[in-house]
């Protein structure tokens, strides 16, 4: 954090010279014309107007290499990342450099523009990288009211810029603001939409199981049952405890076990028929955050469906244990299957609850899922960080 606990040096942060150099006669009229052919284009392809408006900054302020750095979080909090990067320096499109450490950084500070010459004398990473600065000006880039990064020219030689090239480049990284603020809008919408998508698909999938489950349960019922009345007693208990689990898969809230014992019992009682139960649970107490409450109870209500759809609970003899622990700081669990009408090899196709469990286990809790398929039955492995499934770690 250079910049926020010395002084700027004065032999590189020389902004005031802007001020003092006489400005170059400049075409106004052309410049106008240009930044509103572009301005015009904005609204139908925002992702094509930012290389022209670096291009353009180019022009306007005769510069050799112009560029964008965004702010970013990943892959580390406050960096940014060098964008369509024209010029000399278009080979460095895509660098990361330190927000802390940069002339970036000292113009988000000073919120205004700023000179600098041969910053690869104060900035160790800028002469690692080879790079030599006679002269750049940087303007912060504002986008929906936040300072998000910064639009930088940069000279072959010192002594180039003036104060009319910080007026160009002030007014051309407006127009870049705006047009980051519409790509930005447009990304979430997309995004908004796609989880809306996935939701849907996802809706559907659930729909499926459960009548599927439903028709199982009857299936299960009708065998044991001696009358339609113990036949109906039993399916509903079933079905209620059905729409329990499935309330589990909806949210988790307050009023969800908070105990990955109690989880379980409460998703696997609808595979429970009354006086056979297939389904063994074996593990110590571990309580939960209401956080992954839902997304564990649908990981085991996925395998429990296609265990009865393909797997050990499609038949009276079929057994499933369900096993857990935790080592170190992860949460091992463990979902075995035996049966005769057991699943032997990997399917072909991967369907939608497949890439459910995927999703689930990967991206929601960052853990790792994998399928051993033997011919006694599926051996499904699941490890978590146990920091995303419990308080208490």
């Amino acid at each position: 954090m250079l910049h926020r606990s010395l002084p700027l040096p004065a032999d590189v942060f020389i902004t005031d010279e802007l001020a003092r150099r006489p400005i170059r006669l400049a075409d106004h009229l052309k410049e106008k014309q240009a930044l509103q052919e572009i301005a015009g284009c904005m609204t139908e392809a925002p992702e094509k107007i930012l290389p022209r408006f670096v291009d353009l900054a180019m022009r306007m302020t005769g510069g050799v290499s112009a560029g964008l750095s965004l702010l970013e979080e990943v892959p580390a909090p406050g960096v940014f990342r060098w964008h369509h990067v024209r010029g000399a320096l278009a080979a460095f499109d895509g660098t990361v450099t330190p927000r802390d450490d940069s002339p970036c950084g000292v113009t988000l500070d000073e919120r205004a523009p700023v000179l600098s010459r041969h910053p690869e004398r104060l900035y160790a990473w800028i002469a690692a990288a080879g790079i030599e600065v006679p002269e750049v000006l940087l303007v912060p880039l504002v986008v929906a009211g936040e300072l998000s990064g910064t639009l930088w020219i940069v000279a072959d030689q010192s002594g180039h810029f003036d104060g009319g090239d910080a007026r160009s480049a002030t007014e051309l990284a407006g127009f870049v603001g705006n047009a980051l603020h519409v790509l930005r809008t447009e990304e979430r919408l997309r995004r908004a939409l796609e989880a809306e998508a996935t939701l849907a698909r996802e809706m559907s999938h659930r729909l499926k199981n459960l009548f599927t489950l439903a028709s199982t349960m009857i299936r299960l019922g009708s065998r044991s049952a001696s009358d339609k009345d113990e036949l109906a007693r039993g399916l509903l208990s079933r079905l209620h405890a059905l729409a329990s689990a499935h309330q589990l898969l909806m949210a988790g809230g307050d009023a969800a076990p908070s105990d990955l014992g109690l989880l379980l019992e409460a998703v696997i009682a609808p595979f429970q028929p009354d006086g056979n139960r297939p389904v063994a649970l074996n593990g110590p107490a571990l309580p939960l955050r209401p956080q992954a409450v839902a997304g564990l109870a649908l990981i085991v209500n996925e395998l429990a469906t296609n265990a009865v759809k393909y797997g050990a609970l499609a038949n009276d003899a079929g057994r499933v244990s369900i096993v857990w622990g935790v080592e170190a700081d992860r949460l091992l669990l463990t979902w075995t299957e035996r049966g005769d009408q057991a699943v032997t090899a990997s399917p072909d196709h991967v369907g939608f609850g497949s890439r459910l469990l995927d999703s689930t286990i990967v991206r929601q809790f960052g853990g790792r899922f994998t399928r051993d398929w033997r011919p006694a039955g599926l051996i499904a492995h699941i490890e978590l960080p146990l920091a995303a499934v419990s308080p208490c770690h």
